[in-house]
């Protein structure tokens, strides 16, 4: 008997629906088209053993046939285990038929029946919700972060035995409830670590805060020991909280990889990535033979932290400059094409040269002369073209280390930020971008135009373009901070501080 089971396939952050088509007639041998890869051919053995531990019978010397639909569609992965055991049991009449089609199912099987976790779990619900399908199967483990799409009903299973009473009609399992608003709006602002717990570094903390409130990349460049790393994992505690747009299609993402924890139902504060610098430029950008989000995807709506950035691959730091520019990453492949969403803060650290003491108040630089630019010149112009802040951090005074006063926090600093991003807003709507580093060099020069006497201080200066660019964006920052309609000249001085790389001279 011809049975259809309904499960889906992944691609990018999106998902697809796929029809397991089920027929067990007379004849012998087991069939199993439709595309798929190793993992789902494999699922023979798999589904025999899970089947048999439930007392049921698997077809042995029976015409098994199962067609994977759409057949031009590459199924990859062990999640269509369930969806085709099912239809097994559904085909040789030892379960009813009726309710499959108000169920998508995906899980992968072991070998005593239990249902193991999957990935993907999120946009596969959202593609059931938005198909009709009345509700999903997926695994215990993946119960909650399915359950975060609303007017599904979202089963949980840990075992074949639980699938099979859900579709006899039985109650079995309950299905997983997740409140959204109250976990989302308790755990939004919910942060390990606080902006108050650096001390001294009055003038970084000030840079953190214009990068935060318009959305500009930034760049540390320091000895080590001064807290370059300490005041980059606390960005995301100062940026504005996630909407909900934004946690579902950064939970998504994180899905997809395989990335969220059992316990996660929505992710509701901003990512933090730091990869090592050893990272590959497939690990960092995505792709692979199966297409998989890289860390600068996983970075999206977050903050992206690359440590000792010369330290990078020449080809890992350049595969940056088009996700920088586009905000997306397209991964192309003979028979397809995905795209993954990267639109990330970017903070970067390095030495100022190998021995890390160049420009140190106190300690000599012991490199050779022309190393220190030699060391810089690791690191594209396009890609610093990319970064507007760039800033000098040197070491607290231990009379700073030690002092008791109480530092500012980052809900404080927050607040400002938010302001200011409500001015962009305004300032943007309708046009589709979201914070000042996004403006185009035409939108530049209409929206930070600068009186005389500011012109007159950078003509002075005798900048680049490139330079000349970013101070401004940085400038109208500033100026939205301290709720300014036009771009002074105290802004652009202090925009001017933010270009430490260009200062003729700096490397020596």
């Amino acid at each position: 008997m011809l049975v259809k089971v309904f499960g889906s396939a992944v691609f990018g952050i999106n998902a697809t629906i796929v029809t397991a088509e089920v027929n067990v007639t007379k004849g012998v041998k087991f069939y199993l088209v439709g595309l798929p890869d190793n993992a789902v051919k494999e699922s023979y053995h798999r589904m025999d053993n899970a089947v048999r531990s439930c007392g049921l019978d698997f077809p042995r010397g029976k015409r098994t046939v199962i067609n994977l639909a759409p057949a031009d569609v590459h199924k990859e992965g062990s999640a269509y285990d369930l969806p085709m055991a099912v239809g097994i049991l559904g085909s040789t009449g030892q379960i009813p038929t009726d309710r499959f089609p108000d169920f998508l199912i995906m899980g992968e099987l072991s070998m005593d029946g239990g249902v193991r976790p999957i990935k993907g779990a999120l946009p596969i619900a959202i593609e059931a919700k938005r198909s009709g399908f009345k509700g999903v199967i997926v695994p215990k483990e993946n119960g909650r972060e399915a359950a975060i799409v609303e007017g599904l009903t979202v089963y949980g299973v840990t075992h074949l035995r639980e699938v099979i009473g859900i579709l006899e009609g039985g109650p079995t399992v309950e299905p997983e409830q997740v409140d959204i608003a109250a976990e989302f709006a308790a755990s939004s602002r919910s942060y390990p670590v606080d902006i108050a717990d650096v001390k001294g570094q009055e003038n970084i903390k000030r840079a953190f805060e214009i990068a935060a409130a318009g959305g500009h990349n930034i760049i540390l460049i320091g000895p080590p020991g001064a807290g370059k790393t300490m005041l980059a994992k606390r960005l995301p505690t100062i940026l504005p909280p996630l909407h909900i747009e934004e946690a579902l299609e950064t939970t998504k993402i994180h899905s997809v990889a395989g990335k969220l924890r059992k316990e996660d139902s929505l992710l509701s504060v901003r990512p933090f990535r730091s990869p090592h610098h050893t990272i590959s430029d497939v690990a960092l950008v995505g792709g692979g033979s199966h297409p998989q989000p890289g860390e600068i995807s996983l970075a999206h709506n977050g903050v992206l932290f690359l440590d000792e950035l010369p330290e990078f691959k020449r080809t890992v730091l350049e595969v940056l400059r088009q996700p920088l520019e586009d905000r997306v990453v397209t991964i192309s492949r003979a028979r397809f094409t995905v795209e993954y969403p990267a639109s990330f803060m970017l903070v970067a650290a390095m030495n100022p040269c190998p021995c890390g003491f160049h420009n140190h108040p106190e300690k000599e630089c012991v490199c050779a002369p022309g190393v220190v630019q030699k060391y810089l010149t690791r690191i594209s112009g396009p890609l610093l073209d990319r970064i507007d802040i760039h800033i000098e951090v040197t070491p607290v005074p231990f009379s700073e280390l030690s002092a008791e006063r109480s530092n500012e926090r980052s809900a404080e600093v927050r607040k400002r930020v938010v302001r200011a991003r409500e001015v962009q807003q305004r300032r943007f709507a309708g046009i589709g971008l979201h914070s000042n580093a996004q403006m185009s060099s035409q939108q530049l020069r209409s929206i930070c135009r600068i009186d005389d006497p500011g012109k007159a201080l950078l003509e002075r200066l005798g900048l680049s373009a490139r330079a000349y660019d970013r101070i401004l964006k940085v400038a109208r920052t500033i100026a939205d901070l301290a709720d300014s309609p036009d771009i002074r000249t105290e802004h652009l001085a202090e925009a001017i501080q933010y270009r430490s790389l260009d200062r003729e001279g700096w490397a020596g």
